[in-house]
Formats: structure tokens, sequence, C-alpha cells
């Protein structure tokens, strides 16, 4: 990944509602939610919430697909997974072993991800 690319993947998520609609879309893999559901649970109005969604999908976070009347959205996990191998590619100066409890944290998210 560029670092262009990550800065904008960062960007993206400098803002709390587009924050707030990534994490939410991540306690709804793999089924993902429509549009309007997601603007329904942050209390945003539903042409704002598009021009979040519109940001995340331009840089990959999310994706969506067209079901019927709605769109659905869903993170984009890999692209997530690729954004957080960019901040640690060079983790621990060539010391890996330092960098065991990120990965250990990460293995336990996704472990208690599908506990839910």
């Amino acid at each position: 990944m560029e670092t262009s690319k990550a800065l904008e993947i960062f960007s993206a998520l400098s803002q709390e509602t587009r924050l707030e609609a990534f994490r939410l879309l991540v306690r709804h893999e793999p089924e993902g939610l429509p549009a309007g559901e997601i603007a329904r649970q942050l209390e945003v109005p539903h042409n704002t919430m598009s021009a979040h969604l519109s940001v995340l999908s331009r840089t990959g976070l999310v994706l969506s697909r067209r079901q019927s009347r709605s769109i659905i959205y869903r993170a984009n996990l890999n692209h997530m997974q690729e954004t957080i191998r960019f901040l640690v590619n060079d983790c621990c100066a060539g010391h890996p072993e330092v960098c065991d409890p990120l990965a250990a944290s990460l293995i336990d998210c996704s472990f208690h991800q599908g506990d839910q």
C-alpha cells in the first residue's frame, strides 16, 4: 500500500460519523446493513449518511451491493487488514516477536467477533 492511499483511509476514518459507521459495519459482518439502517442506528440523516458512505467506499473500506431497492454496505475487512499491515510493516526493527502481542490481539478480536 502506498502512503498516499493509507493517508486517504486515515482521513476517511478521522471523522466521527464515518468511524462509527465503519465500526458498525464491522459488527455486522458478513451480512452488512442497508444504508437506511446505518443512518437510523447512528441517528444521522439519510443524505448525510450517504455522503459518508461514499467517502468510505472511495477509500475501499466499505463495499456495497444492490439488493432490491436497498444498497447493502459491508466492511471490507481485507482492505483493513492491508492497512494494518501497512502500519506494522517494519515492525520492531526485525524482531517480530515484539509484535506478537499485537498479532495476538487481532486474532483474539477475530475469535470474539465470531462468538457474538
